[in-house]
C-alpha cells in the first residue's frame, strides 16, 4: 500500500513522462513532415528537369503511342488517297461508257429515221406512176428559147354563147406534172390502188428475238432477272462477267465485278451487237 505523498508523486512522475513523450512525439511528426516535404520537393524539380524515372516511363509509353497512331493514321490515309483514286478512275470509265452507250443509240436512232425516210420515198416512187414522155417533154421545153414576145400565159377569153364568161390559162408541164403527182397521193391515201405498187423495200430484220416484259429480260427463248449473273459478249472483245440491276424498257442495268456500272441497250441485243447468256460458274 502507499501513503498520499508516493500516490501525487507518483502522478507526477508519470505526468512528466508523458509530456516527454508528447513532446518527442511532437519533434518526431515535425521532422517527418519536413522530410516528406524536402522528398517531395525534390522529385517536383527532377519531374520539372525532365528526370524523374515516375515522369518517364509514362512519358515513353504516351511517345510510343502517339508513334503507333501516326503510323495507323499515314496508312490509312494513304488507302483513302488510293480509294478517291480508284473511285474518279471509275466515275471516268463509266462516263465513257455511257458517251459510247449513248453514242451507239444515236446512231442507231438516227439510221433508223433515215431507213424510214428512204421507205417512205421508196413507197412515194412506188405509188406515183408518170410517163417518162412527159418529163422528156418538159425538159425539151425548158431547152427551146422562149419568144419574148410570146405571152406565158393567154388572156382571158369570153365567150358569147355562155350566158356569164369563164376564164382559161394555159399551164405549164412542171405545174401538171406537180398536180397529177398530189392527185396520185391522195388517191393512193384515201382509196384502193388502181396499179398495184411494188412492194417498197424491207427495213434490217433482227437476229435475235428480245424485249422486256414486267421487270424482265426475255433474249433467244430465255428470261433473265434482276440480281443474276450473266456473261456478256461483245465482237472482237472478250466476255465480261456482270450481275443484271436494273430492267427498264428499253435497257438494262447491269454492274460489273470491279463495282462500275454500265447498261446495254435491247436493241443492241436484237441487232447482234451484244449477246448475253446465263453465268452458272
Amino acid at each position: 500500500e502507499m501513503d498520499d505523498e508516493d500516490c501525487e508523486r507518483r502522478r507526477m512522475e508519470c505526468l512528466d513522462e508523458m509530456s516527454n513523450l508528447e513532446k518527442q512525439f511532437t519533434d518526431l511528426k515535425d521532422q517527418l513532415y519536413k522530410e516528406r516535404l524536402s522528398q517531395v520537393d525534390a522529385k517536383l524539380q527532377e519531374v520539372i528537369a525532365g528526370k524523374a524515372p515516375e515522369y518517364l516511363e509514362p512519358l515513353a509509353a504516351l511517345q510510343e503511342n502517339m508513334q503507333i497512331r501516326t503510323k495507323v493514321a499515314g496508312i490509312y490515309r494513304e488507302l483513302c488517297l488510293e480509294s478517291v483514286k480508284n473511285k474518279y478512275e471509275c466515275e471516268i470509265q463509266a462516263s465513257r461508257q455511257h458517251c459510247e452507250s449513248e453514242k451507239l443509240l444515236l446512231y442507231d436512232t438516227v439510221q433508223s429515221e433515215l431507213e424510214e425516210k428512204i421507205r417512205r420515198l421508196e413507197e412515194d416512187r412506188h405509188s406515183i406512176d408518170i410517163t417518162s414522155e412527159l418529163w422528156n417533154d418538159e425538159l425539151q421545153s425548158r431547152k427551146k428559147r422562149k419568144d419574148p414576145f410570146s405571152p406565158d400565159k393567154k388572156k382571158p377569153v369570153f365567150s358569147l354563147t355562155f350566158p356569164r364568161p369563164y376564164i382559161v390559162y394555159m399551164l405549164q408541164d412542171l405545174d401538171i406534172l406537180e398536180d397529177w403527182t398530189t392527185i396520185r397521193k391522195a388517191m393512193a391515201t384515201l382509196g384502193p390502188h388502181r396499179v398495184k405498187p411494188e412492194p417498197p423495200v424491207k427495213l434490217e430484220k433482227h437476229l435475235h428475238s428480245a424485249r422486256s416484259e414486267e421487270g424482265k429480260l426475255y433474249y433467244d427463248g430465255e428470261w433473265y432477272g434482276r440480281g443474276q449473273t450473266i456473261c456478256i459478249d461483245k465482237k472482237d472483245d472478250c466476255p465480261t462477267s456482270a450481275i443484271i440491276t436494273t430492267i427498264n424498257h428499253d435497257e438494262v442495268w447491269f454492274k460489273r465485278p470491279d463495282g462500275t456500272k454500265s447498261k446495254l441497250y435491247i436493241s443492241q441485243l436484237q441487232k447482234g451487237k451484244y449477246s448475253i447468256k446465263h453465268n452458272h460458274n
